[in-house]
């Protein structure tokens, strides 16, 4: 068994709160990211977890045991790193073995378990090598097996893939997930890279400055962010916000106007609104729940392949009310977009075109908080997680 729980941890230097009071639960066997801005408090978190930084406040249990204040070399966790620090003076053979030699396991059971590590992480005919004859990703497959044979209750991975090339790091992450379903073990991974957390992980833990902002499934994460910063951070490209009012039933900005159907605002008047790119169409597309269509100015174009990415100026939306409308031209500015477009699109730059958004996809949310109030407008609105 490998249940953890975080019970209101808390981390501090000085006047610097590194880590926020977090509360986590994570089942045995679950695979849990935490993923987030260089500096929010994920590594600290995982230090705290693994023993090698005290919490200034709050309590880490493995099984419901009480774990806080005992040593890394008790908690029957093992630990992999960025920096794989293997010896370089030792075969990989050694290297696996090193941690079940220094506690003088029998050489039977040594070699049984380094062979089963070996097996699983396809490194058979390699144990005689020494690090410098292999690649980067059979060097970080040694430390992932330096750690398996510790059989431990809890990985935990900070960052482990970072320093590998992105070809291979798309390889190792399947790797990981294939050998974290084979041992069965909770896994708890550290990562700034959204993509990589997405797609690796059962939950994703998203944490900005200390605190954390929601933990879901990733698809989860996706479409039904908590409050903007999630929202603006995973996915890729980031998610598009206007900044408006709201105006009877209608959500407000210098460039858009849109209707918002049935969607209970609860007299909140600052309202953000958030669309993907590619939630974005042209008009002639028609996705089946549309807004009204809106003028832009084809910028720039970013071809990448299966799909063409657009940055679109979108025209001032003369109709606004309020003191938008009475405002200065000159002191107006333009709404941009990014919208993910097929690759076929057959349009340049400086070109005006027509851009409509799905309104099943749309988000809200509140600007002063931050917090979501509804994702997708053209149904009642749902409960965000």
């Amino acid at each position: 068994m490998g249940s953890l729980r975080l019970a209101t941890v808390t981390k501090q230097y000085g006047d610097v709160v590194a880590v926020d009071g977090i509360d986590l639960d994570i089942a045995d066997s679950e695979f849990i990211s935490l993923v987030g801005p260089s500096g929010c408090g994920k590594s600290t978190t995982l230090e705290m977890i693994g023993g090698l930084t005290m919490p200034s406040e709050g309590q880490v249990f493995i099984d419901d045991n009480d774990i806080t204040d005992l040593p890394p070399k008790d908690r029957d966790l093992a630990m992999v790193f960025q920096n794989i620090a293997l010896f370089p003076h030792m075969n990989v053979y050694e290297n696996i073995s090193y941690g079940l030699r220094i506690r003088n396991t029998d050489k039977e059971e040594i070699d049984r378990q380094v062979n089963q590590a070996a097996e699983t992480l396809q490194l058979e005919g390699m144990l005689e090598r020494s690090p410098s004859e292999l690649s980067g990703g059979q060097r970080q497959r040694v430390a992932i097996g330096r750690a398996i044979v510790r059989n431990p209750s809890v990985f935990l991975m900070d960052e482990p893939l970072a320093n590998l090339d992105a070809k291979l790091r798309v390889h190792m992450r399947t790797e990981l997930q294939q050998i974290q379903r084979e041992l069965d073990v909770t896994t708890i991974y550290v990562t700034h890279d959204q993509e990589e957390a997405m797609t690796m992980s059962d939950r994703v833990a998203v944490i900005n400055d200390g605190k954390l902002q929601q933990i879901a499934p990733p698809l989860t994460c996706y479409n039904e962010p908590a409050n903007r910063f999630v929202a603006g951070f995973i996915g890729s490209p980031s998610m598009n916000f206007v900044e408006g009012t709201i105006e009877g039933e209608q959500f407000v900005s210098e460039t858009l106007r849109v209707g918002l159907d049935s969607v209970a605002l609860d007299s909140v008047t600052g309202v953000t609104l958030g669309i993907r790119p590619e939630d974005i169409y042209f008009a002639d597309a028609e996705p089946p729940e549309r807004t009204e269509p809106i003028e832009a100015t084809v910028d720039v174009l970013e071809p990448i392949g299966e799909k063409i990415f657009v940055y679109l100026d979108a025209e001032i939306d003369e109709t606004a009310g309020g003191e938008l409308a009475d405002a200065q031209e000159e002191t107006r500015g333009r709404s941009k977009f990014l919208m993910s477009a097929p690759s076929e699109s057959e349009i340049e730059e400086a070109e005006s075109v027509e851009i409509v958004f799905d309104r099943t996809s749309v988000h809200l949310f509140e600007t002063a908080t931050g917090e979501a109030i509804a994702h997708g407008i053209a149904e009642p609105t749902q409960t965000p997680r």
